[in-house]
């Protein structure tokens, strides 16, 4: 089956979009006019009418093309973007990813422990949505764990390139939200860094099973991007959306899309970053050297 025109695809987008806008079945439901029965057979990959799920796509805030995975999908929403990524990584085979400063799925379980202080941190105390904003770090977490979990569970392959850059900064500021929050002990913030970046250097050594790291010496694309396979399709997401030190989950709009040229172009960009990048001990040894000892 073609994969824009799958209805069980256009459920998942449905069910993520809805996640971001903050509503529950009901809630959708009861605003598109149709019962909540409706809206599960709908996310489970029924086809609606398309003038309900234009209805339901203007609900949403979103256009019907991103809806129904035309072209591109836009997400200006954190939570639909990363329950996308999760819907994405349920059956992938390999996935490359270039997030910084270090790939969530690679971290430990510490660092989702400190995650949510984080993002408390990342949110400026005088924006408007702020109590909305703090609501939603519960549902991000719950998106986030699963992801966790599932590929722990698959272990599907990854290709992780880690910028050295950004390493250093991690490891000088520390894993905290903001410049300077307020009430935090910088020292223990700086110890949980060192400790994320020792995991990776661990790995570097050891080389599990299906992960492979390479650290980046080079300039490093701006934006935060990933790129699933399967044996029948290609997907490439970039996003603003950011989930280390400064945290990122309020502003800014992600893509995602299967097209040919954009999967071949991101392809072509990870590889040249990876053939150029550290690998194994050596990289293992520039991060202790250069970052950890600073």
């Amino acid at each position: 089956m073609d994969f824009v025109s799958s209805t069980e695809d256009v459920g998942r987008r449905l069910r993520a979009f809805r996640m971001g806008a903050g509503l529950t079945p009901e809630d959708l439901a009861i605003r598109a006019g149709v019962s909540r029965a409706a809206i599960y057979r709908y996310e489970s990959g029924k086809p609606p009418k398309v003038d309900t799920l234009g209805k339901i796509a203007d609900l949403l805030g979103v256009s019907l093309p991103t809806l129904l995975g035309v072209g591109v999908e836009y997400i200006a929403s954190a939570i639909s973007f990363f329950e996308r990524m999760r819907q994405m990584e349920e059956d992938v085979d390999q996935i490359t990813v270039m997030f910084g400063p270090i790939s969530y799925l690679l971290t430990t379980d510490r660092y989702d422990e400190l995650l949510p202080k984080i993002f408390d941190e990342s949110i400026p105390q005088d924006v408007d949505n702020r109590p909305a904003a703090l609501r939603d770090i519960g549902a991000l977490m719950d998106i986030l764990k699963a992801r966790k979990d599932n590929f722990r569970r698959r272990s599907p392959n990854i290709v992780s390139l880690v910028s050295a850059a950004e390493l250093e900064e991690f490891a000088r500021v520390g894993f905290v939200g903001a410049h300077n929050p307020p009430d935090v002990d910088l020292a223990k913030r700086q110890a949980a860094a060192h400790e994320e970046i020792r995991n990776i250097v661990r790995m570097l050594r050891e080389q599990p099973i299906g992960v492979q790291i390479g650290v980046v010496i080079d300039s490093m694309p701006g934006a935060s991007f990933q790129v699933f396979k399967r044996a029948d399709r290609a997907q490439v997401a970039v996003s603003p959306f950011r989930l280390g030190s400064f945290a990122n989950i309020r502003v800014g709009v992600a893509t995602v899309t299967a097209a040919t040229e954009a999967v071949q172009l991101y392809g072509s960009m990870t590889d040249q970053l990876w053939r150029r990048s550290l690998k194994g001990d050596q990289a293992a040894d520039f991060i202790e050297k250069t970052v950890l000892q600073r």
